[in-house]
């Protein structure tokens, strides 16, 4: 690839347009001569004053170039408004410099036609070389061919990007210029790409350069900030595209393969939560670690998360065969020296819990098994009571027969003041595990976090099909909100309880404000390129049985404290009479195995008097059935 080292931005380029300049004022001024004597010899006595009187004319003339800014702007973009600062800084310098000779030597020896010459011959020196390269670097990206690409962010992952398209040989990309808003990087040129501007400028430079890819390669940007530089992408009307976040980018290197399309999640996600990794691979590093539901989305990332800490052996505990040979397979590709067991079991199944517990004697268990579908469970009373609330019991007693370490139990935030079946189920087995902790050798936590982005079942898979589609995607109501985070987030929350907990506590992400369903939908409509209410239509529904408008993380006798980690909350739990809760839980078994939805419900008012408590008083009808919000 052909570099010109010629000044194109930043310290070292501002240095080598000085130094051009300074070189050619001598230049111009001894051509100047030169031409007045036809290009013959210079007169030796007037050489000699020549030279005398560069003395004047090289400081007033470099000091006219800076003061009009010669040396603020980029080789690269040299334009009309730059040749305006040239002629400008030639006329005061020329007019300047002719001054200060007429007072210190009355002009003696100086030709009148030279100054006049000098003029001309300087402002062709100054201006033709930088015109000359940008020329030379507009004909050498025409000689590459691909998408003209603006590179939002001039840092280290703008850097790996480009280096990457460079040397691309499908030539499928061509990186023209970098935006960003640090001052320092404003006039640089990183493998011979400038930036350009701040990111204010992207719809004019894109407009101006012909940009046809816009790239945001700000991986470590605040929630924030990615909104605002996606905002400013849309109006542009072009493509754009983002890099992996950082944590994806360890390897050095950053691949063109690795560019994906701006997702939801980018808008919806929230500034990483710091955690202890270092406490939390000692907390699973060498052990022999079970995860139930292990094929689920967030049992299988969990699986992801653990596998890269070193566990003595992961367990993999699932009920659906398929879901069971996906991950295993993935974890086997990814991690061939870990030690892997994929049991195909069910929570439900007593015998089977047993088996993997006494074959296995795992020393930490994430329960992560469940059903979730608010909507369906409303009508499967009994299903939902034997697997999230006999399921966790039946786990929950094994990891205290084997004397397993730890166990974490997966709720959610639809378990305060629960409106649902779902819900009611998964407090119910809150309510065992954190009293379970007092009568047991085992640690017994919760980990409780909200609607999780891309889940299976969750609101954004069906919106991405509905606008696919064409629409309309269907919103149960205007007002409903919910909080976001995305699986991984949820996942590392879930292993770091396994370093803080002690036993009986419920560990809650401070997930900020709650996002309206509303805005997800216009969002994501906008994110494919189509504009709301215009494109695609958005419909209201109605409320689905069991949905509220708003959900609650912690209940008001939670007694919620801070812990070590900023974005992490800890809120003590609700003590039970053990032998009540046992016999209720006694009494729930009969249920199930009668199928009395009946006596189901009479036990959910027994243990959870909370029921119904966190209804808001505006909800409508139940409407058509949509996803889960």
């Amino acid at each position: 690839m052909i570099r010109f080292p010629l000044p194109g931005g930043g310290i070292r380029g501002q240095w080598v347009a000085m130094f051009h300049d300074l070189l050619m004022i001598p230049v111009a001024w001894l051509l100047s001569y030169w031409l007045r004597f036809n290009l013959r010899e210079i007169p030796p006595e007037l050489l000699q004053i020549a030279l005398q009187y560069l003395l004047i004319v090289v400081p007033v003339q470099f000091s006219a170039c800076s003061f009009f800014g010669l040396y603020r702007g980029v080789w690269r973009f040299t334009s009309l408004p730059d040749l305006v600062r040239i002629l400008k800084s030639v006329i005061v310098g020329v007019g300047l410099s002719v001054a200060l000779l007429f007072l210190f030597y009355r002009l003696e020896g100086l030709p009148r036609s030279v100054p006049v010459l000098y003029a001309i011959m300087l402002g062709l020196l100054l201006s033709g070389p930088r015109f000359l390269y940008r020329w030379l670097k507009d004909r050498h990206i025409t000689l590459r061919s691909g998408k003209r690409v603006l590179i939002v962010g001039a840092g280290q992952a703008g850097e790996m990007l480009v280096r990457d398209l460079l040397r691309d040989v499908r030539g499928e990309y061509l990186p023209v210029a970098f935006v960003d808003d640090r001052a320092r990087r404003q006039g640089q040129e990183i493998h011979g790409i400038p930036v350009a501007g701040t990111t204010s400028a992207i719809p004019d430079l894109v407009v101006e350069l012909g940009i046809e890819v816009i790239v945001l390669a700000v991986p470590s940007a605040s929630v924030e900030e990615r909104k605002r530089l996606i905002s400013l992408c849309e109006r542009t009307g072009v493509p754009f595209r983002t890099v992996p976040q950082l944590d994806s980018l360890m390897s050095g290197r950053l691949s063109i393969n690795q560019l994906r399309e701006v997702s939801i999640e980018d808008l919806l996600g929230r500034a990483p939560v710091a955690l202890s990794w270092e406490e939390i691979q000692r907390g699973l590093e060498g052990e022999v670690v079970l995860v139930t539901g292990a094929g689920g989305s967030i049992g299988s990332e969990l699986c992801r998360q653990i596998a890269r800490l070193g566990p003595g052996r992961l367990v993999l505990f699932e009920n659906s065969e398929f879901n069971l040979y996906s991950i295993e397979l993935e974890l086997r590709r990814e991690y061939p020296d870990l030690a892997l067991s994929a049991v195909l079991g069910d929570v439900r199944d007593e015998v089977s819990v047993e088996a993997v517990f006494s074959g296995h004697t795992p020393s930490v268990v994430f329960h992560a098994a469940a059903y979730k579908h608010v909507p369906m469970l409303e009508y499967q009373v009994r299903e939902a009571v034997r697997n999230n609330v006999l399921g966790t019991r039946r786990v929950a007693a094994a990891a205290d027969r084997h004397g397993c370490g730890q166990f974490v139990l997966i709720s959610t935030d639809k378990a305060v003041n629960p409106a649902n079946v779902m819900g009611t189920t998964k407090r119910l087995a809150e309510l065992y595990c954190q009293n379970m902790d007092a009568r047991s050798d085992t640690s017994f936590v919760t980990v409780r976090f909200g609607n999780v982005l891309g889940s299976a079942g969750s609101v954004v898979p069906l919106f991405r099909r509905q606008i696919e589609d064409g629409g309309p995607v269907t919103v149960t109501h205007p007002d409903i909100e919910r909080f976001f985070m995305t699986i991984p987030e949820a996942c590392q929350l879930i292993m770091q309880a396994v370093a803080l907990g002690r036993g009986g506590e419920i560990f809650i992400l401070d997930m900020g404000e709650p996002v309206k369903i509303r805005y997800l939908a216009e969002q994501m409509i906008r994110l494919s390129g189509r504009e709301p209410g215009r494109d695609v239509e958005i419909v209201y529904t109605g409320l689905r049985p069991g949905e509220k408008l708003y959900e609650e993380l912690f209940h008001r006798d939670e007694s919620l404290r801070p812990t070590q980690h900023e974005k992490i909350l800890l809120a003590q739990h609700r003590t039970t009479d053990w032998q009540r809760l046992c016999a209720a839980f006694d009494r729930l078994e009969e249920a199930v195995n009668r199928n009395d939805e009946t006596a189901l419900h009479s036990v959910f008012r027994q243990l959870v008097p909370e029921t119904g408590q966190g209804e808001d008083p505006r909800r409508k009808r139940p409407g058509a059935a949509t996803a889960e919000a």
